[in-house]
């Protein structure tokens, strides 16, 4: 099978259905509740196991009740977690999200800031073989390490570019490939034009690069020249975790062998599934689901 490793943060998420988003002080009553896993790189990993892939993850949590139930999230979908990191002074990372009935979500992180940022220990690890890596730029020197070790073996190397992300530099100047969030794209460039945008952060990084932007779909350089790929269209009932899987698929797909347009394709199908499904990272897709969806929508981009 194919191996990906990601990198970065896993979280838990306390996900509260609602019928509007607050925007002020008060009390709502949610219709449904889901307590799971969360996490750029943590929602990755599980994407590729649930897609037949092999996923490592490689973090940082802290030994408390949350990062137990981090961890048995996690090993419950596939996830090796034997990269993993638990800091007995630390405290892990949780979020409490509210989703409106059209799919939007507002979610309120805590993170520990004095859990070690120092990606020293990953480097000193002997690594499984892989066939790509994929890293987000909430843990900016485990990414930086990742990425070498992608470089190193001459297999694909993937950012998760999430404003901010000028001090994940280290990292986007090893990557082979970054995909970028708009408002990522933004804080890398300064600039409001996607293109100019796009061909500064390909001459700044000499990557391949592309930015997200949900149903709008996903704009790339191929050639130095713009390219669109329209997003699915589906009726969403949760946004919460459809970009962290749809770097885990993309990544997947780059292991694979597949070329960037075939895997921003995959991507945006993993990625509209799980739109389509309340719970944030529970609602990630298997193989055969997400093979049955690009047949019946054959037709589509």
């Amino acid at each position: 099978m194919t191996t990906i490793i990601t990198a970065g943060v896993a979280v838990i998420d306390f996900v509260l259905k609602v019928d509007k988003l607050p925007t002020v002080a008060g009390k709502q009553r949610a219709r449904k509740a889901a307590i799971v896993g969360g996490g750029c790189a943590a929602n990755a990993a599980v994407a590729v196991s649930r897609l037949g892939g092999t996923a490592f993850l490689a973090a940082r949590i802290g030994a408390d009740m949350v990062g137990d139930m981090i961890l048995a999230g996690l090993r419950d979908e596939g996830v090796d977690c034997s990269l993993v990191r638990r800091f007995d002074e630390g405290r892990s990372s949780f979020s409490a999200v509210a989703v409106n009935t059209a799919g939007e979500r507002l979610i309120i992180n805590y993170r520990d800031e004095a859990l070690d940022f120092d990606g020293a220990w990953l480097a000193g690890l002997s690594l499984p073989d892989f066939d790509a890596a994929l890293a987000d730029t909430r843990w900016p020197q485990g990414a930086a390490v990742l990425m070498r070790c992608a470089r190193e073996k001459s297999v694909p190397g993937v950012i998760d570019a999430e404003a901010p992300v000028h001090e994940a530099g280290e990292a986007l100047g090893l990557a082979s490939h970054i995909a970028f969030s708009a408002s990522g794209l933004h804080d890398f460039t300064g600039q409001d034009d996607r293109v100019k945008a796009l061909t500064m952060a390909a001459g700044r990084t000499g990557a391949w690069v592309c930015v997200t932007e949900g149903e709008n779909g996903v704009y790339w350089l191929e050639h130095g020249s713009p390219e669109h790929m329209p997003a699915f269209r589906v009726e969403a009932v949760d946004t919460l975790g459809a970009g962290d899987v749809w770097h885990g698929a993309f990544a997947l797909k780059l292991g694979k062998g597949a070329g960037e347009r075939e895997a921003i394709r995959y991507a945006n199908a993993v990625a509209a599934l799980k739109c389509t499904r309340f719970g944030g990272r529970a609602g990630t897709p298997t193989a055969h689901q997400v093979e049955t969806f690009l047949k019946e929508n054959s037709q589509c981009n």
